[in-house]
């Protein structure tokens, strides 16, 4: 649970695979990260400020899908 309202549930596992479903109120809005991103980049564009600099963090997570998807090396 995430507060009182969302809920995280797995809804099928296969493999290396999970997929997860997200139970909200309709009046929560629920965005994949790269959607919300994108939703926040537009609101500072519209209000003139600049866009901020990436966080360490957020880099940290997009290197581990960058390694995680790589093919392995040639022996």
């Amino acid at each position: 649970m995430i507060g009182d309202d969302v809920r995280i549930v797995v809804v099928a596992v296969d493999r290396d695979t999970v997929k997860l479903g997200i139970e909200a109120p309709r009046t929560i809005p629920v965005h994949r990260s790269e959607v919300y991103d994108e939703i926040q980049r537009t609101n500072r564009v519209a209000a003139g400020d600049p866009p901020p600099k990436p966080t360490t963090e957020r880099a940290k997570v997009a290197d581990l899908g960058k390694t995680r998807r790589s093919t392995p090396k040639e022996s």
